[in-house]
């Protein structure tokens, strides 16, 4: 049996991690992408990592991994609607994260954010 002693706790257990809500918000913005994709979107995550990150998120149901019978292989991952319940939380984080850049820039903290073009 499980016990937490509050309900984040429970929110950390599924998305905790440094990757985890990362890998998330690109599914959330991009919708359904393959794993080359993420890892073009997330370079300094390893290859390792990103396939254990994956898993775990498909284990804990917040996304699908879909096989295509073909050759080579092609696997996408998408959320599923468990998954997309995570969107407003996501999103608010993500503010959050650009007011904080803001703040550190106005405070003379060297900042940048990247972005990956599409």
């Amino acid at each position: 049996m499980k016990t937490f002693n509050i309900p984040v706790e429970a929110a950390l257990e599924v998305i905790g991690g440094k990757w985890k809500v990362v890998i998330l918000c690109h599914l959330i913005d991009h919708g359904t992408l393959r794993t080359s994709e993420l890892k073009r979107r997330m370079p300094n995550i390893t290859q390792k990592m990103l396939t254990q990150q994956l898993r775990e998120l498909e284990r804990d149901g917040v996304l699908r991994r879909i096989v295509y019978n073909q050759v080579p292989p092609k696997v996408e991952y998408e959320l599923t609607d468990y998954g997309n319940s995570l969107n407003p939380a996501l999103k608010m984080l993500c503010s959050w994260g650009e007011q904080h850049i803001e703040k550190s820039v106005s405070e003379g903290e060297e900042v940048s954010l990247l972005s990956v073009k599409d």
